[in-house]
């Protein structure tokens, strides 16, 4: 049983919630993970200027994923930065590639999941993973949250992400924080509960 890890990560934030996600699918016996990041879409020099070079030579390492790759996963978690309330442009033209997936039904029935990061609290990461499920079920994904069975959502005495809809982190306005252990253990949690519905849905 195949789980794919499909994100973008300009920062490291995203990059460093995959990470956490796969370690929660590798927790599901016989089930198989891969990271994958989604082509970039801006110059270099535009990356240079937003200080983002540096922070990506860290996961440069991940292979770029192609479309076709996802037809061959039995199950798909995307991950992508929150871009005005909804996910980031590379993310974005990545998916609008996948029609010719969409034409053959290529997608029906794998299972699909979503986590975000933003900058601020209320950066939009709720809306993100929400309107990203649109996209899921026009493929026919079936579609997976992180349940409330996660209690570490629900939790008062920190700022903290995570929501029904699915793992994510608060970058701060500059980049400065990183995913706490309760995003984390989230991400984690959400890889596991995934790899667990998929492995269900492939027997």
């Amino acid at each position: 049983m195949k789980v794919l890890v499909v994100y973008y990560s300009m920062y490291g934030h995203t990059h460093r919630m995959a990470e956490a996600v796969a370690e929660g699918v590798k927790a599901v016996s016989g089930a198989e993970v891969a990271m994958r990041r989604v082509p970039e879409t801006l110059p270099e020099e535009v990356l240079a200027k937003m200080g983002a070079v540096e922070a990506q030579k860290a996961f440069a390492h991940v292979p770029v994923c192609t479309v076709d790759e996802l037809a061959a996963a039995d199950a798909v978690i995307f991950g992508t930065p929150t871009r005005f309330g909804n996910m980031c442009g590379q993310m974005r033209q990545f998916l609008d590639a996948t029609g010719q997936l969409w034409a053959k039904g290529a997608l029906v029935g794998k299972v699909g999941s979503v986590f975000t990061s933003s900058a601020t609290q209320h950066g939009g990461q709720e809306s993100t993973i929400l309107s990203f499920h649109i996209t899921l079920l026009h493929h026919g994904f079936v579609v997976v949250g992180l349940p409330y069975s996660f209690q570490g959502q629900m939790r008062n005495d920190e700022i903290t992400g995570g929501s029904p809809y699915g793992a994510s982190t608060i970058a701060g306005t500059q980049g400065e924080r990183t995913p706490t252990e309760n995003e984390l253990a989230a991400a984690r949690f959400q890889g596991q509960h995934v790899a667990t519905i998929a492995s269900k849905l492939a027997r």
